[in-house]
């Protein structure tokens, strides 16, 4: 059991081999390597969710999940930044939610359509000289300069990992490539305040555990003048906005670039963001 847990979770450890230590690189006449990829198909296969099913997949059992959703838990509440646990905990806890946000998306025509294609945001998918030369007040302006203005990049979302369904390990893929998308359309930065503010959104729209722990959380970081802030006006605007919004996912952005954002905002439900500074 400890092998297994440790080759899923990527720790690697130490065996003994067949034939004392001076055997230690061969077993019975056989490479070591041969015997270790031999064996790490075996824990893959053995695991709960057996085979891989798409490419940098990890089955793993529902202990496991458990585990790691816990781990993970605790070093986000620790650093909100850590954004590789943040994305461990979305896809073990997400269990319900994802099957939801699938169903949202087959019964919606650019859902569907969505879910067929499987667009990518990547920087190897975007014409970002294209998208810098789009008026102001389009969503592919406003995105690349939300994007320059907080220097962060689509290619720092992890890939999924641990969800035991390639189709819903793709919608949490395009929910967290439409992350930023969500900061430029809600009008927040990146710092703390900010990000607790999507979260409170995408808890709303989601439902999924991370983004409602991530919401519940955060604030605990904010001072007493940027709490008031929140509670008052910016807490109250998100939860209108993703109850009144359609579902996030359901949207083409790819196809909306040259889309103003106040249109967008319009089209999918989000009210108009609070005069207030973040």
């Amino acid at each position: 059991m400890l092998r297994r847990a440790a080759a899923v979770l990527g720790v690697p450890l130490l065996r003994a081999t067949p034939g004392g230590p001076g055997r230690a690189g061969l077993s019975r006449g056989r490479p070591r390597e041969e015997e270790d990829e031999e064996e790490e198909e075996e824990v893959m296969m053995e695991a709960e969710g057996g085979f891989p099913l798409y490419p940098g997949h990890i089955p793993t059992s529902p202990l496991q999940k458990a585990l790691l959703a816990a781990g993970s838990a605790l070093a986000a509440l620790r650093d909100p930044y850590r954004h590789d646990m943040v994305a461990v905990l979305g896809e073990t806890t997400g269990c319900l939610a994802l099957p939801s946000l699938r169903d949202k998306m087959r019964h919606h025509p650019e859902g569907y359509r969505i879910l067929q294609e499987r667009p990518r945001i990547r920087l190897s998918t975007l014409d970002m000289e294209r998208l810098r030369g789009l008026p102001d007040g389009t969503l592919g302006r406003e995105y690349v300069r939300f994007l320059e203005d907080n220097k962060v990049s689509p290619d720092t979302r992890m890939p999924a990992k641990f969800v035991d369904d390639e189709e819903l390990a793709y919608v949490i893929q395009r929910y967290r490539e439409v992350h930023d998308l969500m900061h430029t359309l809600l009008g927040m930065p990146t710092n703390m305040l900010g990000e607790v503010v999507v979260k409170w959104f995408e808890a709303v729209q989601t439902g999924l555990p991370m983004c409602i722990l991530g919401a519940a959380f955060g604030p605990v970081r904010l001072n007493a003048r940027k709490l008031q802030v929140l509670a008052t006006e910016l807490v109250p605007w998100a939860i209108r906005s993703g109850r009144n919004a359609s579902c996030i996912l359901n949207v083409y952005y790819e196809q909306r670039w040259e889309q103003s954002v106040e249109s967008l905002r319009e089209e999918i439900g989000i009210l108009p963001p609070p005069a207030v500074r973040v």
